[in-house]
């Protein structure tokens, strides 16, 4: 199977995009060590949100590395952030810059579009399908991006990172209650909070996002300082985890609660 998923009973969908760890061996045998690392992972995802199956949310979570290709950019591969430095729909670098190939090894147009057939289209084509089964049950459901990232990237930001970056295309993506209403849950603990700052939402969020038809989509990008070790091997850290879980759980239920409304 080319991802994980479980079907909830509730209006909630979680998207997990970027935490696969596999690479299939014909394309890693064409890559260099730094890709092996697999640094840019959303590491431990899985587990720190391991409430939601006591919640009876449905969950989905790629299985294979954004190396491979990157679930949360458009197939087209127009960026997300214009004028702004990011990673592209088959990444060439690292978020440290290393090359994912060595020199002439990148793939090619075709390859390209291989892998969206391959590994991109399923996991859209499941999350599409789940979400309109949520709707013809519930009538209005919320999507929600689940992310993380290390604290400090400086090809990408300056400084640190907030702690919890909420993002919803400047509005566009899901109705303003709903985001105060995960906001004001996520107020209540004492982690560092952006709406719409750098992290706005990616393909996933802005793609699917229609409040029009029904489906508010929010995105969490999370420091992954908040809850695991941000160096190699990169170990999750129970003793972190366990403070920031009780406010995500918070937070996914404020999310429930205001979609029943």
């Amino acid at each position: 199977m080319d991802y994980h998923f479980t079907a909830g009973s509730i209006p909630l969908l979680v998207s997990m995009p970027h935490v696969g760890t596999d690479i299939p061996d014909d394309i890693a045998a064409a890559m260099t060590p730094a890709a092996r690392v697999l640094a840019d992972t959303d590491w431990h995802l899985r587990e720190l949100y391991g409430f939601l199956q006591s919640m009876g949310a449905s969950t989905l979570a790629a299985r294979w590395s954004r190396y491979v290709v990157d679930l949360n950019r458009p197939p087209e591969n127009t960026n997300l952030y214009p004028g702004q430095d990011t990673t592209g729909l088959c990444p060439l670098d690292t978020f440290a810059r290393e090359p994912l190939y060595p020199p002439g090894g990148a793939p090619d147009e075709a390859e390209v579009q291989r892998r969206v057939a391959t590994y991109w289209q399923p996991y859209h084509d499941q999350l599409r399908a789940e979400l309109d089964r949520m709707l013809n049950e519930h009538g209005k459901v919320v999507l929600w991006e689940a992310h993380s990232i290390a604290s400090i990237v400086p090809r990408f930001f300056d400084g640190k990172l907030p702690d919890l970056n909420f993002g919803t295309a400047d509005g566009a993506s899901c109705d303003p209650a709903l985001t105060e209403a995960v906001t004001s849950a996520a107020r209540t603990g004492t982690y560092t909070i952006a709406v719409n700052g750098r992290f706005k939402g990616g393909y996933i969020t802005r793609q699917y996002g229609q409040p029009g038809q029904g489906v508010h989509a929010i995105q969490l990008e999370m420091c992954q300082s908040a809850y695991m070790d941000e160096q190699p091997p990169f170990g999750y850290r129970p003793d972190l985890a366990g403070q920031v879980q009780p406010l995500l759980r918070q937070m996914a239920q404020a999310a429930v609660d205001w979609v029943k409304r």
